[in-house]
C-alpha cells in the first residue's frame, strides 16, 4: 500500500501540496487550521488542528497516527511554527512517520531571524542592516537613517506582529511606539530593527530547491513580482521563473554551510542603491507558491515526499518562462500598483500569456476557489463581531460594570 502524506496546518500552501500529492496517487490527510483546503478533493480526510504552539500539539499528531495506523506515511510542515514544533521533536515523531523536516540543530538557523543573520554574515552573503535591541533604551540610544522596519525574530503565536510581514517606522517617534506595541507582544528580544530596502516585488527573488547532505537535487529560482499588501506582501500573488545566478550561489553559499537535507526557499531582495541582493529569510518548510515548481518540470512536494521514503531523486532544474497567480489578490495587488503607475495594464494583462498556475484554481481540483470568497467574507464577519465584542468588554471593565459570565 502507498504511504500517504500527513500536512500539518497551512491554507493556500496545503492545497498545493494536496494537488501535488494526490494526482500521483497518494493518500493526503489534513491537520486543518484553515478550512479552504479542506474542500480539495485530494484531500480524504481532514481534522481540526489546535496549532502547533497549543500544548497538546505534538500529542495530537502521535494519537492521529497510532488510532488511524499511518505509521510510515510522510509528515510534512506548512508554517514556521509547524516547522519548529516537528523539528524540536524530530525523535518522537520519526518513530511514527518519514519526518520531511530537519532536526533542530539544523533548523534553528532558518527559524530565527538573528541566527540566520549571524551565519550570513560569516559567509559574506549580505543581508540588510540590523539591530537587535535589548529593551527600549536600546532603542531611544539608536542612531539609524529612516525609514526603517520592525520585524519578529520568529514566529511563535498569531498576533498583529506576528501575523504581518513588518512594521514601517518613518520617524523615531513612530519607531519608539512601534517597538512597544511589538515588545508587548512577543517579548523586548524578539524584534528586530532593520533598514528599510526600497523596491517592492518586482526586487524580490527567490530560491527554492530540494536538497540531500548538503547537495542540490532540484532547483528553480523565481522572481516575486507582486505581493499583498503591496508594500510588506503577507504573501507573494504574483511569482515567475527566472535565471539568477547570483541568487541561486548565494542560497547555496548558507545551505551548504548547514549540510541541508529538505525542500527550502530562500528569500533575497535586490537593493538598487548598492546593487546587492540581500538575504530576508530561509524557510525550511513549504511556500506558498510551492505548485509552480510542478509547472517547471520541478514537482517540489511529490520530489519531497519520494525523498522522505528513501527513494532516488534524478537531478533537475525548474525550467523558466513560467508562473503561478493568487488571482483575487493578485487583481488587488495589481490595481494598486497601477494607481502608483508601477504597472501598466499590459504588462499585468502579458502574466496571462505564459503558462500558469493558480492558487486555488485547478480544473481538476475546483472548489477550493469556488468557495474561496464566502470564505473570505464569513472570516471577516467573524473577526469584526470577535473585535466590537473585545471592544465591549474593554469599555465594560473600564466603566466598573459587570461584564457577565
Amino acid at each position: 500500500m502507498t504511504p500517504g502524506a500527513l500536512i500539518v496546518g497551512g491554507a493556500h500552501v496545503s492545497i498545493g501540496l494536496a494537488r501535488s500529492l494526490g494526482r500521483h496517487g497518494i493518500p493526503v490527510w489534513l491537520l486543518a487550521n484553515h478550512p479552504i483546503p479542506t474542500f480539495s478533493r485530494y484531500v480524504q480526510r481532514s481534522f481540526a488542528w489546535p496549532g502547533a504552539d497549543h500544548a497538546d500539539g505534538v500529542a495530537t499528531i502521535i494519537e492521529l497516527a497510532t488510532r488511524h495506523g499511518l505509521n510510515g506515511w510522510v509528515l510534512f510542515a506548512t508554517g514556521d511554527q509547524d516547522m519548529r514544533m516537528i523539528a524540536q521533536n524530530h525523535a518522537l515523531l520519526a518513530s511514527q512517520f518519514r519526518v520531511a523536516t530537519e532536526n533542530w540543530d539544523t533548523v534553528q538557523w532558518m527559524y530565527d531571524k538573528r541566527l540566520t543573520y549571524q551565519r550570513a554574515a560569516s559567509l559574506g552573503i549580505d543581508c540588510p542592516w540590523s539591530f537587535q535591541p535589548r529593551d527600549l533604551d536600546d532603542v531611544q540610544r539608536l542612531d539609524c537613517r529612516f525609514p526603517v522596519i520592525l520585524k519578529p525574530a520568529y514566529r511563535k503565536g498569531a498576533d498583529e506582529f506576528t501575523q504581518a510581514k513588518a512594521w514601517k517606522a518613518d520617524d523615531r517617534a513612530a519607531l519608539l511606539s512601534l517597538y512597544q506595541r511589538a515588545a508587548a507582544l512577543v517579548g523586548n528580544d524578539a524584534v528586530i530593527v532593520q533598514e528599510w530596502v526600497p523596491g517592492n516585488g518586482e526586487a524580490q527573488f527567490s530560491y527554492a530547491g530540494l536538497w540531500i547532505r548538503g547537495e542540490a537535487i532540484v532547483s528553480l529560482v523565481a522572481r516575486r513580482t507582486r505581493q499583498h499588501p503591496i508594500d510588506f506582501g503577507r504573501s507573494s500573488t504574483f511569482v515567475e521563473t527566472v535565471e539568477q545566478a547570483q541568487v541561486e550561489e548565494l542560497a547555496c553559499r548558507f545551505l551548504k554551510s548547514i549540510d541541508y537535507t529538505g525542500v527550502v526557499e530562500v528569500e533575497f531582495k535586490y537593493d538598487r542603491r548598492d546593487r546587492q541582493y540581500k538575504l530576508l529569510d530561509v524557510n525550511g518548510r513549504f511556500w506558498t507558491w510551492n505548485s509552480l515548481g510542478a509547472l517547471a518540470g520541478v514537482d517540489f512536494p511529490y520530489l519531497a515526499w519520494r525523498q522522505a521514503l528513501g527513494q532516488t531523486i534524478s537531478p533537475a532544474r525548474g525550467k523558466t518562462g513560467v508562473a503561478w497567480m493568487h488571482a483575487s489578490r493578485d487583481i488587488v495587488a495589481a490595481y494598486q500598483e497601477i494607481s502608483r503607475g508601477t504597472l501598466t495594464v499590459g504588462d499585468y494583462l502579458k502574466g496571462f500569456h505564459q503558462p500558469l498556475a493558480f492558487a486555488n484554481f485547478a480544473l481538476d481540483d475546483p472548489l477550493p476557489a469556488i468557495v474561496e470568497l464566502p470564505v473570505a467574507v464569513w472570516n471577516r464577519f467573524a473577526n469584526g463581531r470577535a473585535e466590537r465584542s473585545k471592544a465591549s468588554h474593554a469599555k465594560n471593565c473600564s466603566d466598573g460594570l459587570p461584564t457577565g459570565r
